[in-house]
């Protein structure tokens, strides 16, 4: 008896070629700035307006790696200014999005669709819309140039992608397994720590992850409208101060922007595991 045909083997080739074409297409726009960028680092400042214009570098070297220490004074702050606001405002919305989401996919309770529906409104919205109203209220509260300042706006426009994103992974929990937990007497927050918890766990990485990416690539608008003070910068305002200079040093300025990015992709690359099994995890609910 015949086997059947795997999915796979129902193209034909022209149609393999055209996926891996696009493929191929869709990562050179993704993958060419990085490129490019790397090997602007690695060239010496007079090859940067040569012509023609040589893609691959000449005496290339890392030079610029060790110069732009020196060249954007209080680099190491910026990169650990980014790391703390990053990380203050993902445990702050862990801690608020982790018992909302199980509320939301559990509990019938009135306003419950109109609530959810504003959580994706606020999507919607610019953060550059609100920048006004925002300034005025930290400067009400006198929070202005300080942590606070951007860490509380960030986490608040990352608190509704995070609420969906957990929600959707919690009702896929059987509820049996909590029913089981009253039954035994348990009362609502102990089946909510002993029993929810473990199980959304590989959700919470998941928002965990996301919400961390979210805050470390929105610093910029925050950081700028409200905080002046150098020792608050994040590293994109660090690096966006190295353009004020009458020349930029391109070579150097591109070795800070592959440094300052080195220890987010190396958490990404080293958690890249609980991503993807988290999302798999919750598929299959």
């Amino acid at each position: 008896m015949r086997q059947p045909k795997s999915m796979i083997n129902r193209y034909r080739w022209y149609e393999i070629v055209g996926i891996y074409a696009g493929i191929a297409v869709f990562l050179t726009f993704v993958l060419a700035p990085f490129v490019e960028g790397f090997l602007v680092s690695l060239k010496p400042l007079s090859q940067l307006f040569s012509s023609p214009y040589r893609f691959w570098p000449e005496d290339g070297s890392f030079e610029a790696y060790r110069t732009m220490w020196v060249s954007v004074p209080g680099f190491a702050r910026y990169i650990f200014n980014s790391f703390f606001i990053s990380g203050v405002a993902t445990l702050v919305v862990l801690l608020l999005v982790v018992p909302a989401a199980y509320a939301f996919a559990r509990f019938d309770f009135k306003g419950r669709g109109p609530l959810l529906g504003a959580f994706l409104a606020v999507n919607m919205f610019s953060g550059a819309v609100l920048l006004i109203p925002l300034f005025r209220l930290m400067r009400s509260f006198g929070v202005l140039n300080t942590y606070l300042a951007m860490i509380v706006p960030g986490a608040a426009f990352l608190i509704p992608t995070a609420i969906w994103l957990l929600r959707t992974y919690m009702m896929r929990i059987p509820r049996e397994l909590e029913e089981a937990a009253y039954v035994d007497g348990a009362g609502y927050f102990y089946t909510f720590r002993r029993v929810v918890l473990p199980l959304a766990a590989p959700g919470i990485a998941v928002v965990a992850i996301t919400t961390f990416i979210g805050a470390y690539a929105q610093q910029f608008i925050f950081a700028l409208t409200f905080n002046s003070k150098s020792e608050y910068m994040p590293l994109p305002i660090g690096l966006f101060a190295y353009f004020g200079r009458q020349e930029v040093v391109w070579n150097e300025l591109m070795a800070a922007s592959f440094v300052g990015i080195a220890p987010a992709l190396i958490v990404i690359f080293f958690l890249q595991r609980y991503l993807v099994s988290g999302l798999t995890a919750g598929a299959v609910k």
